[in-house]
């Protein structure tokens, strides 16, 4: 009999929520980011949790940022001009105070930058910035950045939480941290919109917390929220089994990687056939129905359709036969392979419901290979683990990227060197076909095993209007309530 787990438990439980007849609350919008106590932290220093990004892209804006639909704004630069070799783009920053009243500096602001640029910075996309040259203030309000090389995509990372402009604890906008009345666990954001010529000036004020997935989601559905944001594959069937208003459920179309990575060097992994054979056993059809996102597709390639520079990845040819004919040719390697006694492949995932059904996916998939698929507590304990990250921008460089040498445990120096030469490349037609070379030696080797894209989710209100998907899963709290026109 199967085990039922906490959180069925907890998914039964919220299908008895009632969720027909919510009722809009009074006051600023409340929006709930799935995780931990968001904190204003420093990008430089480590990672930030999904709570952490929301709240610093609203209170610590970069030179540009995202609007509601994803598109480019300004942020702290009012304007921007590129030259036309794409090595230059220069900034001009607003006349902008920090909160104590200080002017902001073109000087403050490249020193920020560059403290996410150096070696030592644990900013996780330090690495997309690899061809920046250097930052530098030409005047107070003036700021440079120099490329070793065109990068189109460049305003895409800096609108990133993680090119956010803090200091010192603060950031310049467009929120800022209200201390009025606070209630526990919750951050009050409020902003002056200053309006043109003769119209009046208004507040825009939001209410911000955090929450595991399961109470986001029945604090939703009970009318205690009006926008949750951060929901992953993982925790996406806590959403898909409560009642639920109407057209509540959005999701991203998100760009980026899904899939599993070998975790150490050494052992049964480090061989690329038994890769290509875990690769090639996947019933991707199967897992995608089993997790009931619209428009959600299969992957076999670590590059994605759409990417700059690079047509429709080619498809390996093993995906042209069914994989029901597959399958007795799978298992006759598989002995052939492993002989009478089947390896044992512990997989780290996270925790929730999504997880779990990727995870029996995967051991039945794997199963019929005669392989023994378990779960592990830690990476540290397992031989695969999954990556599930959104791509920062429309460059294939980050794909293949996060599978250099000193990143990935099993790697190909072929593909770092043709890596290494896209980068310094200024002529973009040999960029793309580096990278399309180097693209084709990882999914050769099979040193990523791609599934889908990356799912993310979130719970909008009839009150919020001013909410769209994006390929970058980005939400800028700002005028998320649609106003008519005077």
């Amino acid at each position: 009999m199967r085990r039922r787990t906490p959180a069925l438990l907890a998914l039964a439980a919220l299908a008895l929520v009632p969720g027909a007849c919510r009722d809009e609350h009074e006051g600023a919008p409340r929006v709930t980011v799935i995780g931990g106590e968001p904190k204003l932290r420093d990008p430089a220093l480590a990672p930030l949790s999904a709570p952490d990004a929301v709240l610093i892209a609203n209170i610590g804006q970069g030179l540009v940022r995202f609007d509601g639909a994803g598109n480019i704004v300004s942020g702290l630069a009012e304007r921007w001009n590129v030259s036309d070799d794409g090595l230059s783009y220069i900034f001009r920053i607003a006349a902008t105070e920090w909160p104590d009243k200080r002017k902001v500096t073109a000087q403050q602001v490249a020193r920020i930058l560059k403290r996410s640029l150096v070696t030592s910075s644990a900013n996780p996309l330090r690495d997309t910035l690899g061809a920046v040259d250097d930052v530098v203030a030409m005047t107070d309000r003036v700021i440079e950045i120099r490329l070793r090389a065109p990068r189109p995509n460049l305003l895409s990372l800096l609108a990133q939480p993680e090119f956010a402009i803090v200091r010192n604890g603060v950031g310049t906008g467009p929120f800022q941290p209200d201390p009025r009345d606070p209630k526990a666990g919750e951050i009050r954001l409020a902003r002056l919109i200053v309006a043109a010529d003769d119209d009046e000036d208004r507040h825009d004020e939001v209410r911000l917390s955090a929450a595991p997935a399961d109470k986001a989601v029945q604090g939703f559905a009970a009318g205690d929220s009006d926008l949750v944001l951060g929901g992953t594959f993982a925790d996406l069937p806590f959403a898909q089994r409560a009642k639920l208003p109407r057209n509540s459920l959005r999701f991203d179309q998100a760009s980026g990687l899904f899939g599993l990575v070998p975790t150490r060097a050494a052992g049964t992994l480090a061989d690329p056939g038994v890769r290509q054979l875990l690769s090639q056993a996947i019933d991707r059809d199967a897992l995608m129905d089993a997790m009931h996102v619209p428009g959600l597709a299969a992957r076999t390639t670590v590059l994605e359709p759409g990417l700059e520079g690079l047509g429709p990845p080619v498809a390996p040819p093993w995906t042209a036969t069914p994989l029901v004919q597959r399958r007795p040719g799978l298992a006759a390697e598989s002995q052939r392979q492993f002989g009478a006694e089947k390896p044992v492949i512990r997989i780290f995932l996270p925790a929730g419901p999504g997880a779990d059904i990727l995870f029996d996916r995967l051991k039945f998939d794997w199963g019929i290979l005669g392989v023994d698929v378990q779960r592990a507590a830690n990476v540290a304990a397992s031989e695969l683990k999954l990556v599930d990250s959104v791509a920062p921008s429309s460059s294939p460089a980050w794909f293949l990227r996060q599978f250099r040498c000193g990143v990935a445990p099993i790697c190909d120096a072929q593909a770092d060197e043709l890596l290494d030469g896209a980068r310094n490349t200024l002529i973009p037609a040999q960029r793309s076909a580096l990278l399309s070379q180097a693209a084709a030696r990882i999914d050769e080797a099979q040193l990523f095993i791609p599934l889908t894209a990356p799912v993310r989710w979130s719970l909008v209100s009839t009150r919020v209007q001013g909410f769209a998907g994006n390929r970058y899963a980005r939400h800028t709290l700002t005028d998320l309530e649609q106003r008519s026109s005077p």
